[in-house]
């Protein structure tokens, strides 16, 4: 028998569960903190407002989460507008949660150096996935992904490539701060982060809402 067999594959997709999508959230948020965490161990960026976060937390010597926070929740007010109060509402408790997660994680890893090489690319691969966990559950981190997604949506865009090019105007800022070798790293890092979104998110693919 086939595995689709009785399945109408062009059928309306199923929506998710309050369950699925609590459940959902909270491991995007985990993977997300967890991801950002191990980036700003090893004093890299990456893209997106969470690497502008990172780049003015390293220049001006303030707190990540602070910054983070206070950079993407300005673009809730965009996503109430052109996605509506749900999807609004979901990204500015993420947005926040994630903040908080991700001093949670230093708290309990506590490291002091990490591999940069190690570092960037599991920090990308998590953030990637977590980032795409929140926009399957109706929900992102603010920022560039807000944008992204409305693209996606509005304009048939991938979103991983709208942000892979809104991304690098944050890494070109990067050189003004970081050493480039470091800079090459977050590059690296920043498009495996897009990588995983332009081959896991496209319109369509994904049967659940």
């Amino acid at each position: 028998m086939a595995m689709d067999e009785g399945v109408d594959l062009r059928a309306e997709p199923p929506p998710h569960g309050v369950l699925e999508d609590l459940l959902g959230l909270a491991i995007g948020i985990f993977l997300t903190s967890l991801g950002l965490y191990l980036i700003h161990v090893t004093g890299a960026v990456t893209g997106g407002t969470a690497g502008l976060s990172l780049l003015i937390s390293y220049a001006a010597n303030w707190n990540f989460q602070l910054v983070f926070a206070l950079i993407n929740l300005p673009f809730v007010v965009v996503a109430f507008l052109q996605k509506g109060a749900d999807f609004a509402i979901r990204s500015a408790l993420s947005v926040v949660a994630v903040s908080l997660a991700t001093g949670w994680q230093g708290d309990v890893l506590g490291l002091d150096h990490l591999d940069r090489s190690y570092g960037v690319l599991a920090g990308a691969i998590l953030t990637g996935m977590g980032v795409l966990a929140l926009v399957r559950h109706n929900s992102s981190i603010g920022g560039f992904s807000v944008v992204a997604v409305i693209l996606q949506e509005k304009a048939g865009m991938r979103a991983g490539y709208v942000m892979m090019s809104l991304d690098a105007l944050v890494l070109l800022a990067s050189f003004l701060v970081l050493e480039p070798g470091v800079v090459l790293w977050s590059a690296l890092g920043a498009a495996l982060l897009n990588i995983v979104l332009a081959f896991n998110h496209r319109p369509g693919r994904y049967m659940g809402l």
